[in-house]
């Protein structure tokens, strides 16, 4: 019993630890290198040894962030939707990486979208992409 109160006060210590140290990821400035549309073939089943196939279409984004070029995948919910209207080359957003798979992507108009990440390229000064021009009058 007299080991009982030092023993709980060391298991909550140890388990408030951490916490401590687990800070949320911040977004970093990126930019978006392409947008493609494009689309996965799956066959459904096969009639008469011919397959039937159905198209998923998704959208691969190469995003331009600090240290890192990611290419990354967005399935839309249904074939019809679409990327917003300001997702296009050139335009600037915010990138956290959620974890070693995943980006989560905030757009100018706010939008927010959650990105798979296919691969991950380190980039150098050299292998960088050009920034845009800035028009000078």
């Amino acid at each position: 019993m007299k080991y009982f109160l030092p023993s709980a006060m060391l298991l909550s210590f140890l388990v408030s630890v951490p916490s401590l140290g687990a800070a949320d990821k911040q977004y970093e400035t990126g930019r978006i290198v392409d947008v493609e549309k494009k689309s996965h073939e799956k066959v459904l089943y096969y009639l008469v040894n011919t397959p039937v196939m159905q198209e998923d279409p998704y959208y691969a984004l190469q995003l331009q962030g600090k240290v890192f070029l990611y290419e990354c995948e967005y399935t839309p919910r249904h074939a019809a939707e679409k990327l917003p209207e300001d997702w296009l080359p050139e335009a600037e957003v915010r990138i956290k990486v959620t974890d070693k798979r995943h980006l989560s992507v905030k757009g100018p108009d706010g939008f927010e979208l959650e990105l798979i990440v296919v691969k991950r390229t380190p980039t150098t000064p050299e292998t960088a992409p050009p920034k845009p021009a800035s028009v000078q009058n």
